[in-house]
């Protein structure tokens, strides 16, 4: 997961905008850039975590929110248990990180907590996050093409959170 994660990362920061810096070197002053937005990064518990390290690489200085949200198993809407947002924004972009959109309801909750507040995946996911938010830009590793009758990834790779901690349910 943080290898995809890292080169998704690279593609969906490619156009962020940068500033002209001037630094010092042990040896010599020299003109460089910088990014310019103040950038957050915001995992969904638990999967998005997998995704964290490699988005961290890439912008260091990043702050790093957390968002509870999870599908309840009968009608596959999410439910929020935790957020660590902030009263007021402090960054300019947030990426949020989630591995996986299956129906987009969790997408869009955790979209709408991030507008409110200041993804392998579906085609059925994906087409439901744009036709929520027209103007965001997603970065996908891949996209498959039905969900099952659970609102499971078909074929998928099962709970991404349960596969990044080893943690599976005992069949």
């Amino acid at each position: 997961m943080e290898a995809i994660s890292y080169f998704v990362g690279i593609e969906g920061s490619r156009d962020i905008e940068e500033v002209t810096v001037d630094a010092q070197s042990p040896i010599s002053a020299f003109k460089g850039s910088d990014i310019k937005p103040k950038v957050g990064l915001t995992p969904i518990l638990r999967a998005g975590l997998g995704m964290t390290d490699a988005m961290l690489s890439l912008f260091p200085n990043a702050q790093v929110y957390h968002i509870g949200l999870f599908r309840e198993k009968i009608s596959l809407q999410p439910v929020e248990y935790y957020s660590k947002l902030p009263k007021n924004p402090t960054v300019d972009l947030v990426y949020l990180l989630d591995p996986l959109i299956a129906t987009a309801g969790t997408a869009i909750a955790a979209l709408n907590m991030i507008v409110d507040w200041g993804i392998p995946t579906s085609e059925e996911g994906l087409k439901n996050v744009l036709a929520e938010f027209p103007d965001l830009h997603i970065w996908v590793a891949g996209i498959d093409e039905k969900l099952t009758d659970e609102g499971l990834i078909f074929p998928g790779l099962g709970d991404a959170g349960d596969r990044f901690f080893n943690t599976f349910p005992a069949h």
